[in-house]
C-alpha cells in the first residue's frame, strides 16, 4: 500500500498498442474456429499514473483472458517499462470471445498431444509484450499534468441480463440464457439481478479531459465462433467514442459479469450487435455528460493477495486422463488442461493479486476471473455515498467465481468454477480490506 496526501502535481501517461492476432491464430483457447478474418483490430489501452509514490499502471486488453503465468508476465512487462513493481500494475481483459485466451500452463499440457490445437502462438505473445514495453516507455516521454478527477454514471436499459433466471422451485438452474438467445420463453423471463449502471472515471488537465475509463458489467459478446476477430459491441462502442474525442484516451472495462450477458436482448444477429453497440455508446456519452470534476488531492494504491484453494475434484490424475482421451470432444480435453494449470499454480502457492486505486473518494477495484455480479454490488454497498467502479477479468486462472449461495443451485458457471464455495469468503474479505 502507498499513499500520498500532498497536493498535486500528478501526471498521467496514456498508452495503446495493437494486440490483434494473425490469421490462423487460435481463438478462445483453441476450441472455437481460429482467426479467419479481422472485422476490427484489438487493442490494449492503459495509463501510467505518476505522483503518488512508485508509478501505477492500469491496462484494459481486448482479449478473452490472461491466465496464471500469462497474467503475471503482462504485469511484469508493464512494470519493467514503467519503472515500478508488478503489484502496482492492474491488467484487465474485456473478455470478448473471438479473441485470444492465453494460459501457458494449459498450452504446455495440450502440447503433449499433437492432435490438439495450439492454444496460442508463443511468438505472437512475446511480440505483444514487446509492444507493451515500447508503448509504455514512449508514453512516459510525454506525460500529461492532471489537476482534476471526475465521476459520472448512467443506467443502461436493454443490454445486461442475468443468465441464471430459469430455475425450479428449489432454485436450481434449469436452463441458461447465454450471450445470445433465440428461445422466446427464456428471453421473456425477468432481467434478474444485474448492475445496470455504466460508470465513468475521468482524469482532467484543467477543463481538458485526458483519460476516460468506462465500467459496465456484461459479457461483451453479441456473436462469435465464426473466426472473425472483433472487439464486439463494447469495444466498438468505445472505439466510436474514441473517434469522437481523439484527444482523450478512452478505456472500457468489464465488471463482474460471470453471470451476466445480453441474452435477453440479443438474438445473435448482426443487427443486434449494432443495437447493443448503440446502447453502450449512448451510455458512455450519458455517463460522461454527468461527470463532476473535483481537484485531485489524494491518490492511493492498495493491494491484497489471495490464495484460493482448488476444488477437491477432479484430481490431477483424473484431469490427465481426460486430456489424453482421443475419442473425447475437443472441449472436454482442453478444459481439463486449464483446470490442471490452476491445480499446479495452487500447489506452487502463487496468489491472485487484487488491487484498488483510490482517487479522492472514488474507488476503482481490479478483480480476477469471471466473478458474479453480486460481488460488485456488495463492493458498492461497502461505501455508500462514494463511487465504487469495478473491473473484473484480471487474472483468469480460477475461471468462474460464483457466490457461495449459488453453488448448490448448479448451472454452467458452478460446473466451470475451479474453486469451491470457500472462495466467496476469501475474496469478499479481501474486497472489504481494499475498500476499508
Amino acid at each position: 500500500m502507498s499513499k500520498n496526501s500532498a497536493t498535486p502535481p500528478f501526471s498521467i501517461a496514456p498508452f495503446r498498442f495493437d494486440v490483434t492476432p494473425p490469421l490462423g491464430h487460435a481463438l478462445l483457447g483453441g476450441w472455437i474456429m481460429p482467426a479467419v478474418a479481422h472485422d476490427d483490430p484489438l487493442e490494449a489501452i492503459g495509463y501510467v499514473l505518476l505522483g503518488a509514490g512508485a508509478p501505477m499502471v492500469v491496462c484494459a486488453v481486448d482479449w478473452a483472458g490472461l491466465l496464471n503465468d500469462a497474467h503475471v508476465a503482462w504485469r511484469a512487462a508493464l512494470a519493467e517499462a514503467a519503472g515500478t513493481t508488478p503489484d502496482r500494475v492492474a491488467v484487465q481483459c474485456v473478455h470478448q470471445h473471438n479473441t485470444p485466451f492465453v494460459c501457458p500452463g494449459a498450452r504446455a499440457v495440450a502440447a503433449r498431444y499433437p492432435e490438439l490445437p495450439a492454444m496460442y502462438d508463443l511468438e505472437f505473445f512475446a511480440t505483444c509484450l514487446g509492444r507493451a514495453r515500447t508503448a509504455v516507455r514512449d508514453a512516459l516521454r510525454r506525460p500529461r499534468r492532471i489537476t482534476h478527477v471526475a465521476h459520472g454514471e448512467h443506467a443502461i436499459e436493454g443490454v445486461a441480463s442475468n443468465r441464471r433466471v430459469s430455475r425450479d422451485a428449489t432454485g436450481r438452474v434449469l436452463n441458461m440464457r447465454w450471450s445470445s438467445c433465440t428461445d422466446a420463453e427464456l428471453r421473456a423471463l425477468p432481467v434478474g439481478t444485474i448492475d445496470p449502471v455504466l460508470q465513468t472515471v475521468a482524469f482532467f488537465a484543467g477543463r481538458k479531459k485526458v483519460v476516460s475509463c468506462h465500467y459496465y458489467a456484461t459479457h461483451p459478446m453479441s456473436y462469435y465462433r465464426d473466426g472473425r476477430v472483433s472487439s464486439d459491441f463494447c469495444g466498438l462502442a468505445r472505439k466510436r467514442r474514441q473517434l469522437e474525442e481523439p484527444g482523450c484516451a478512452h478505456l472500457y472495462f468489464t465488471g463482474c459479469a460471470g453471470n451476466i450477458s445480453a441474452g435477453k436482448y440479443n438474438d445473435g444477429s448482426p443487427a443486434a450487435r449494432v443495437a447493443l453497440t448503440d446502447r453502450i455508446h449512448a451510455g458512455i456519452v450519458a455517463s460522461e455528460a454527468r461527470l463532476k470534476r473535483v481537484p485531485l488531492a489524494t491518490v492511493e494504491w492498495r493491494t491484497r493477495e489471495v490464495l484460493l484453494p482448488p476444488q477437491a475434484a477432479p484430481t490431477a490424475a483424473e484431469l490427465e486422463a481426460a486430456i489424453a482421451r482421443p475419442d473425447a470432444p475437443l472441449v472436454e480435453r482442453l478444459l481439463p488442461a486449464f483446470r490442471l494449470s490452476w491445480l499446479d499454480r495452487c500447489e506452487c502457492g502463487v496468489p491472485l493479486v487484487l488491487s484498488c486505486v483510490r482517487l479522492n473518494r472514488i474507488s476503482v477495484l481490479h478483480l480476477p476471473g469471471e466473478m458474479f455480479v453480486e460481488y460488485q454490488l456488495r463492493a458498492q454497498a461497502l461505501r455508500p455515498g462514494s463511487p465504487v467502479a469495478v473491473a473484473a477479468y484480471g487474472d483468469g486462472g480460477p475461471w468462474y467465481v460464483p457466490t457461495k449461495e449459488e453453488y448448490p443451485h448448479g448451472g454452467y458457471e458452478v460446473e466451470a468454477a475451479f474453486c469451491g464455495d470457500e472462495a466467496d469468503e476469501l475474496l469478499t474479505a479481501a474486497i472489504c480490506r481494499l475498500l476499508a
